[in-house]
């Protein structure tokens, strides 16, 4: 678990597939994200329990993003993963994030996706994180840049068959911008 200042970062509950649900059927969040349709509540559940598995296999993950006031809440997720729809990448971690739409504008996906890069480059001794990134989806390219990641290049999503755009940020320049990565979140818990 995850403080930052507006969030808390956690294991995902039971309660969570609900709020989940409700988010990955809004078809505004997942104009962008693959498949690019709305989910059905088995497909969200499934992706939940592939979230779930990942944790356990790798150690880390997307955590269930929760307002601090909140903390039984779900507004989305946000954390690492590795993008297995890109093989040719691997094996390198994504950083990434999705938030109901009530919860945009307030600053969670920069703030919780930069607790990410502090456990990335904390705890898990990582030497870069990258993020893919539709072109159109300017607020969460503005995220990556509002995070120090650069734009390497873009790249043919192999299932999608389109452009996406590849952005880096590495331990050592994480390190060195005035967001000071590394320090910002407390170790898990």
């Amino acid at each position: 678990m995850i403080e930052t200042e507006q969030l808390l970062l956690r294991a995902w509950r039971p309660a969570d597939r609900e709020p989940f649900a409700a988010m990955n059927a809004d078809p505004e969040v997942m104009r962008y994200v693959g498949p690019h349709h709305p989910l059905t509540r088995a497909q969200s559940d499934d992706l939940l329990a592939r979230i779930e598995a990942h944790w356990r296999e790798h150690g880390y993950g997307p955590w269930c993003a929760a307002p601090r006031a909140r903390p039984d809440a779900c507004l989305g997720l946000v954390g690492l993963a590795l993008p297995p729809f890109l093989p040719k990448l691997l094996p390198a971690v994504e950083v990434g994030w999705r938030f109901a739409r009530g919860a945009w504008g307030h600053g969670y996906a920069t703030e919780g996706a930069h607790a990410a890069l502090g456990h990335a480059f904390g705890p898990l001794g990582l030497a870069s994180v990258i993020s893919i990134i539709e072109p159109d989806n300017l607020r969460s390219l503005r995220v990556a840049e509002r995070l120090g990641m650069r734009r390497r290049r873009d790249l043919l999503h192999p299932a999608k068959r389109r452009q996406v755009c590849l952005y880096e940020i590495s331990a050592e320049d994480a390190a060195s911008s005035q967001r000071g990565v590394l320090t910002a979140p407390p170790a898990p818990t």
